[in-house]
């Protein structure tokens, strides 16, 4: 048995998730991401150095949930950015890394363009940060990013079984500030989630904002909380186990 606050930490590896101690799990993913690296990944193609590509997945860690900024990784690796997109394409190709589209329909509006990156594993990605424990997460600045990556990649798992599996994924941001961290289409309807690290999340007009832009015909606040409750008559905050429902399925 494990907690949902040890498969974030841990990640969902059945070596890492069930190891006898939060040490052993760590040392499990460091092993596996320099395995992955240095044995692994040069068979997929062009041989790229393991400690090019390591500093690359790094700066990927702390870059979690942020919009993509190619050119940068680029300068910040000495390489073009050609390469740097092709890093990111094998990581995307390998399913290590998610790369979350903008919603890109023409509302009038200044649209972000670029797309969010997040580490498909949490486990991993705390292993690169160097997060070894709960109270190592608690406490990290990058910590809302890891949640943010949770409940995205959760939504991302459960689409599948939405609207016959042809429900669209994507993130909502304008130049004006409006903006959903996830937005499931799933042409009937369009729902909007905030994801917010708090017990007691408070949303702001950006998000009110954004439901309106989009004219979401539901949204949601997740939080680590153990219930739901309104914060509108369209819009209330729940917990990552309630995704299922709110998307009309059962949990997978």
């Amino acid at each position: 048995n494990f907690s949902a606050d040890q498969l974030w930490v841990r990640g969902g590896f059945p070596e890492s998730l069930l190891a006898v101690s939060d040490a052993r799990s760590l040392r499990w993913r460091q092993d596996f991401i320099r395995t992955y690296l240095e044995r692994d990944i040069p068979q997929f193609g062009p041989r790229i150095a393991a400690e090019t590509l390591r500093r690359f997945w790094g700066m990927l860690a702390h870059h979690q949930g942020g919009v993509l900024n190619t050119a940068q990784f680029a300068r910040n690796l000495g390489v073009d950015g050609k390469t740097a997109a092709a890093y990111l394409d094998l990581l995307v190709d390998l399913l290590l890394v998610r790369r979350l589209r903008p919603w890109h329909a023409n509302l009038g509006k200044r649209l972000v363009k670029s797309p969010k990156v997040y580490f498909r594993d949490t486990g991993l990605l705390h292993a690169l940060l160097g997060i070894g424990n709960a109270q190592d997460l608690q406490g990290h600045p990058m910590s809302g990013f890891s949640w943010e990556g949770l409940v995205v990649n959760h939504i991302a798992a459960l689409l599948p079984l939405v609207a016959g599996g042809n429900a669209s994924l994507h993130f909502f941001r304008t130049a004006a500030g409006a903006e959903l961290d996830a937005v499931v289409d799933t042409g009937q309807e369009r729902l909007g989630f905030e994801i917010k690290l708090s017990d007691a999340p408070r949303v702001t007009k950006g998000f009110w904002n954004a439901c309106a832009d989009l004219q979401v015909s539901r949204a949601y606040v997740v939080a680590p909380v153990s219930s739901s409750w309104p914060l509108s008559d369209t819009a209330q905050v729940m917990g990552l186990r309630d995704g299922g429902r709110v998307l009309g399925i059962g949990e997978p």
